[in-house]
């Protein structure tokens, strides 16, 4: 549909035309995992929800109380692949990439009373009933909208650096960007897109889920108000799918947070 080498259309102008997101062309067929470390790796994320700070003996405990066969080494590797974090202080046992700048949290005590003053992001493990794929989204912390989401099954920096691109050409930039430590958050191609546009970076402490703690109830609401019921069959359906969803969340879902006004409404009085 998208033709990369066309003589005269820009990807970016096939993708208006086509109403596309060009953060959707990302998409790379990639090996397939068997259909029982698929199970696994659904029940893991549900259990993950749950009890972050569960690390991998615990996870297998949990996986072998459900009746899977399985050893700490198989856990390890799937989480890995799912990109989950034990959420607990531990030592420093890795450096970080010398390459890679980490920069402090700012969040701290900070009162987040506007919007556009805090946005944050992060990737997230999503089920289908065959395969699995990676959601990135960007909320605005004041309002709670998501501001603008992308899905793939590479979690390359290049491809959120594009969704962070997007998001500041529609809404203007945040005061301050936050995000964990993850490579694709501190990699030279996402950080300057931040810094080019002067945008103060936060970033979580490492393995503390907390610090991102709104970012992560969204994550809960999604996957048990949608992607858990829905069990969708392809990327394709996932994509219409998470477009509906997305619209009811920012648009009709009322919040207790937000005196029962849903993330559209605040946003668009406070803007």
């Amino acid at each position: 549909m998208i033709e990369r080498e066309h003589p005269s259309l820009s990807i970016n102008a096939q993708c208006k035309l086509l109403d596309l997101c060009r953060s959707s062309l990302y998409y790379k067929p990639v090996g397939q995992e068997s259909d029982l470390n698929l199970q696994l790796m659904q029940e893991l994320d549900k259990q993950y929800l749950k009890t972050p700070f569960y690390g991998t003996r615990k996870m297998t405990q949990h996986l072998q109380s459900l009746g899977y066969e399985v050893n700490r080494k198989r856990v390890s590797r799937l989480m890995k692949l799912m990109g989950l974090q034990t959420v607990f202080r531990k030592p420093n046992t890795s450096l970080p990439n010398k390459d890679h700048t980490i920069y402090p949290y700012l969040l701290s005590g900070l009162n987040v009373e506007r919007v556009n003053q805090v946005w944050a992001t992060d990737i997230t493990y999503i089920p289908m009933n065959k395969g699995f794929m990676y959601l990135m989204a960007i909320i605005d912390l004041h309002s709670r909208k998501v501001l603008n989401w992308s899905v793939s099954n590479t979690m390359e920096a290049e491809w959120c650096a594009e969704v962070l691109k997007e998001t500041v050409a529609h809404y203007g930039c945040p005061q301050i960007f936050n995000t964990d430590q993850g490579a694709q958050f501190t990699s030279h191609v996402f950080t300057k897109v931040l810094l080019k546009n002067d945008i103060q970076i936060s970033m979580d402490g490492k393995g503390r889920a907390i610090d991102n703690i709104f970012i992560e109830r969204l994550w809960r609401s999604v996957k048990y108000e949608n992607i858990y019921l829905k069990s969708y069959q392809n990327g394709t359906e996932l994509q219409k799918g998470l477009h509906e969803y997305f619209e009811f969340y920012n648009r009709e879902r009322y919040h207790q947070n937000l005196d029962y006004q849903t993330p559209e409404q605040v946003f668009a009085i406070a803007a």
